[in-house]
């Protein structure tokens, strides 16, 4: 799969209002579609929304030969999936195809607040905010 030339159009694709404000979104990254929607198909055990509406995924970043690199954070520091959470991550990124060794590093600082959700995800949580 070749580069995007234009990020410009790229851009436009990228919804800000369907987006957590807080993710670092990568130039001309031609997996990010695939990897976006294969993050919003792992939900968080104790909350019906996906990881990735709910801001806990801080940082893609793609390397050279298509590895990625993930940082991301957790709703609370003792939340019971914290073990298995980025695993689950790097399995269902490691799935788009062209994407190479996926690792993925759990932070706790900045600590997750739930500012750093999507505007889609307060809806479905109906937090008036």
């Amino acid at each position: 799969m070749s580069e995007v030339e234009n990020s410009d159009a790229q851009e436009e694709n990228y919804d800000h209002l369907t987006h957590p404000p807080h993710v670092v979104k990568p130039d001309e990254h031609t997996l990010w579609p695939e990897i976006v929607k294969n993050l919003k198909e792992i939900y968080d055990p104790e909350i019906p929304v996906n990881i990735y509406d709910l801001g806990l995924i801080y940082d893609v970043d793609r390397k050279d030969g298509g590895d990625v690199y993930i940082t991301m954070s957790l709703t609370a520091p003792g939340c019971p999936v914290a073990g298995e959470m980025p695993g689950q991550v790097a399995e269902a990124v490691a799935a788009a195809e062209g994407v190479g060794e996926v690792t993925v590093e759990l932070v706790w600082d900045p600590a997750w607040t739930p500012d750093r959700m999507s505007e889609d995800a307060k809806l479905a949580l109906d937090l008036g905010f």
